[in-house]
């Protein structure tokens, strides 16, 4: 007898392979699959405007990148003894201007670099509710705590998010012509908006990503989402707020990733590189002896072998 309903992976017609740089933008889920693909080794950039949740501001950052924009003292607020961006996560957030400009236009600028050679990028939707600007109209990133009062909260219709997609799909198909995009809905749960309108906005998320996906030949979807609500399905796979997906959980969605969308070969490449993270991840307790000398040659020798079989892997920490 089966006691849950088990999501099983099917190969894609999307690969993802060491040959791939990989852009991966959104909400907590971009994040950790972000960190995963770096781990072991894959080119990626992950996130460079930090956290986003909403769809307009995940399409708004990457117009900005796309577009080779530049951040300027136009676009920053003091609040709080700290200067913020509209567009950013609260991690750029600075008491100096100077360095807040620098931190968020170094970060765009590396982005701007690496999405002209990139041909895959990752985007997680998290919620379909929105914080406008009272006085401006602006859709806002994150609200660095300001209060209430300054914003206006909606929910997003498809429609909205479809036509606001499509406008930089359309973009992202004249920098790039061989970019494949795979978009998926985050399994964090938002129930600071309640737990009927978080289903709400989950559901909006999935329908203008099916949308998207007839659209674009080119956009695919992910099952994050429906493999934590329905195959995992239980409070055991959280974190103790029971809104984040645990470890456990992320493991058995980064190995539903990898089938999905690596070929045997890749598979193979990261099992090796795993073995070698396993090794420079050791940290001895008496590095003088004579056996701690053995392990560290043979890590050497190793670490020759593997980069010599496959020039492509950078295992230089960031």
């Amino acid at each position: 007898m089966q006691f849950r309903t088990i999501l099983r992976p099917q190969k894609s017609d999307v690969d993802i392979n060491y040959h791939h740089p990989i852009l991966t933008i959104g909400s907590c889920f971009a994040e950790n699959i972000g960190q995963r693909l770096a781990a072991v080794r894959f080119s990626t950039l992950c996130n460079p405007l930090g956290i986003l949740y909403n769809p307009i501001s995940i399409a708004k950052s990457v117009n900005l990148i796309v577009t080779d924009y530049s951040f300027t003292e136009d676009d920053i607020f003091e609040h709080g003894g700290l200067w913020h961006s509209w567009q950013h996560h609260g991690r750029f957030s600075h008491p100096d201007k100077k360095v807040i400009l620098r931190g968020v236009n170094e970060s765009l600028f590396k982005a701007q670099n690496f999405i002209k050679k990139a041909n895959r990028l990752i985007i997680t939707l998290g919620s379909a509710y929105v914080y406008v600007l009272k006085d401006t109209g602006e859709t806002v990133a994150n609200c660095h705590k300001v209060p209430a009062s300054f914003f206006e909260k909606k929910r997003l219709s498809v429609e909205e998010i479809v036509d606001d997609f499509s406008n930089t799909i359309n973009l992202l198909k004249g920098q790039s012509a061989d970019l494949q995009i795979l978009m998926t809905v985050s399994p964090v749960r938002y129930i600071r908006d309640g737990i009927v309108e978080n289903q709400k906005s989950k559901a909006i998320l999935l329908l203008a990503v099916e949308e998207l996906c007839e659209k674009f030949n080119n956009v695919h979807y992910f099952p994050a989402y429906e493999l934590v609500m329905d195959d995992l399905r239980d409070y055991r796979f959280y974190e103790e707020d029971m809104v984040h997906p645990n470890k456990q959980a992320i493991d058995y969605i980064w190995a539903f990733f990898k089938e999905t969308y690596c070929t045997q070969n890749t598979l193979n490449i990261m099992t090796e590189v795993d073995k070698i993270n396993a090794m420079l991840q050791h940290r001895p307790l008496h590095p003088d002896t004579e056996g701690y000398q053995q392990f560290a040659n043979t890590l050497s020798n190793r670490l020759e072998i593997i980069q010599r079989k496959y020039p492509f892997l950078n295992f230089v920490e960031k």
